[in-house]
């Protein structure tokens, strides 16, 4: 099974990332039908295992009992192999894309949040996460959207970094601050996954209804770990796992929300310590979405 050059490319791509059939046919150039077959291939021999992501189906690597040492001299041998520069290629591209489509969705909502439904956006769930913030802090707003939340934590932080990665929302709000006089809020361009901050700058790390819209969960909530400070805390104000699927199209969710032990695990795994999840609101309208709060303290 693992002596195919083309099954080997394959797996090599899903040990580093959940793809898609047809973007799999976009990084190796290969028809679809060979590809599909090959996954089938590898499925039934327990090398692939695949989720529903709305419409579309996302596979990765699994490591069948009594295979990992296979597998790694497997991937050690992939390495030498022809075009394998080009899968790597490839695969950076279909991630840019897939964050380029979520900064066109935030592009075209620049300056509408206020006017337009979010789910998630209850005022009790932001007055839970307030009472657990005692200024003077230094707080990083990250996905911080059109700054609403930026805005109204400054009135009482030491300082505000928000973080966004559309250029847009960026423009938008950093002239809302502007107009609105506020010194103490500074608005960066940049990506969850790898942020525009230095290591220890923040007492606060911040993602208000933001995680679900992360490719990586661990990558972002590592990234929180790096910039706070010793005994600095992360908060994730986010929705509750739910089966909405329209939510993909609608507001451009990669997640539809999250468990609380997966949100337990995330934080623990992320190296927080006394993690806390709670869920804080359940929305009375269809579809009852409800809002989940996580916190975890750095050591």
């Amino acid at each position: 099974m693992l002596g195919d050059e083309g099954r080997l490319r394959l797996l090599r791509l899903l040990s580093r990332e959940e793809l898609s059939v047809a973007e799999l046919q976009e990084i190796l150039g290969m028809g679809q039908s060979r590809i599909s077959m090959q996954l089938s291939q590898l499925k039934q021999a327990g090398f692939v295992a695949v989720r529903k992501a709305g419409q579309k189906s996302l596979y990765r690597l699994t490591t069948p009992a009594g295979t990992q040492d296979l597998l790694e001299q497997a991937f050690r041998h992939s390495e030498e192999l022809s075009g394998v520069e080009q899968d790597d290629r490839g695969l950076r591209l279909v991630l840019e894309k897939r964050k380029d489509q979520l900064r066109s969705y935030f592009d075209e909502l620049a300056g509408r949040f206020g006017r337009h439904y979010v789910p998630g956006r209850s005022w009790k769930g932001m007055a839970e996460t307030l009472l657990r913030l005692l200024p003077p802090l230094v707080i990083a707003d990250l996905g911080a959207g059109e700054a609403t939340v930026s805005l109204m934590l400054a009135q009482r932080a030491q300082r505000v970094i928000a973080v966004d990665n559309s250029e847009k929302m960026v423009a938008y709000a950093s002239d809302v601050a502007r107009r609105h006089g506020v010194q103490n809020l500074e608005y960066r361009l940049g990506d969850l996954e790898e942020l525009p901050l230095e290591e220890g700058v923040a007492d606060v790390a911040l993602f208000h209804q933001s995680l679900h819209h992360a490719l990586h969960p661990a990558k972002a909530i590592a990234e929180a770990y790096r910039i706070l400070t010793p005994g600095g805390r992360v908060l994730v104000v986010d929705l509750l796992r739910h089966g909405f699927e329209q939510a993909r199209e609608l507001y451009a969710d990669v997640w539809l929300g999250f468990s609380q032990p997966e949100l337990f695990e995330l934080l623990e795994k992320g190296g927080f310590s006394n993690p806390e999840v709670t869920v804080v609101h359940r929305e009375e309208d269809a579809p009852h979405f409800e809002t989940v709060l996580a916190v975890g303290e750095k050591p």
